[in-house]
């Protein structure tokens, strides 16, 4: 997993409340399993005029041009700030793959639906709770500023405006661990690899019939 430490990013504001897993990754793209290849389909039925299918060519469909993921000031962002409930929904893993994927390290937001929240951190994404008046201070500057960045400090647990001014946001201790470091739930696992196999040597010596064949 990615290790997440600073981000110094571009910014694009989705200024709508609730925004669901469903508008982040459409069912019919839940067939898949693998981390990648998600970013083209992000918010499908906002981003083009023409329905999408599972096994259709994103580069052949038409861009809604009013969109704002196809602003092209908002090309190669990286910090995504929305409005409150962002993410809620269903459970699919899918929506936090799609964010990641098209080059989005982190959201910032009032509130989050639970389990994407939990998702998030799962796979290397930052998601960030501000109080909705510090999140309008970002709406209100990024419109009329283009090329708008914030630069998020985990260590520092702080976001920060190009007018220096910072925000401090809160984290669960173990899970900011993991973010800077880059560790999953296997790479967790994996940190105790000899405890493991020596548990594993003594299992064979002690009930060798459960492992033959």
């Amino acid at each position: 997993m990615q290790k997440f430490t600073v981000v110094d990013g571009l910014v694009m504001p989705m200024d709508r409340p609730n925004v669901d897993t469903d508008a982040i990754v459409p069912k019919q793209y839940l067939k898949s399993i693998k981390r990648s290849g998600f970013g083209p389909i992000l918010f499908d039925d906002w981003r083009y005029l023409d329905p999408g299918e599972a096994d259709m060519v994103t580069a052949h469909r038409r861009p809604n041009p009013e969109f704002i993921l196809n602003f092209p000031r908002y090309a190669g962002a990286e910090i995504l700030i929305a409005r409150e409930n962002f993410g809620c929904g269903s459970s699919r893993e899918h929506a936090v793959w799609a964010l990641d994927d098209y080059g989005f390290r982190a959201v910032i937001a009032p509130s989050f639906g639970d389990i994407f929240y939990n998702n998030s951190f799962k796979n290397g994404f930052l998601p960030i709770r501000l109080p909705a008046e510090d999140v309008d201070v970002f709406f209100r500057e990024c419109e009329p500023q283009e090329g708008y960045r914030l630069v998020v400090d985990l260590a520092e647990q702080t976001v920060t405006t190009p007018r220096g001014q910072a925000m401090r946001f809160e984290i669960d201790p173990f899970r900011k661990h993991c973010l800077l470091n880059g560790l999953d739930d296997i790479e967790l696992t994996l940190q105790h690899a000899d405890t493991i196999r020596e548990y594993e040597g003594r299992r064979r010596k002690q009930a060798p019939w459960l492992f033959r064949g």
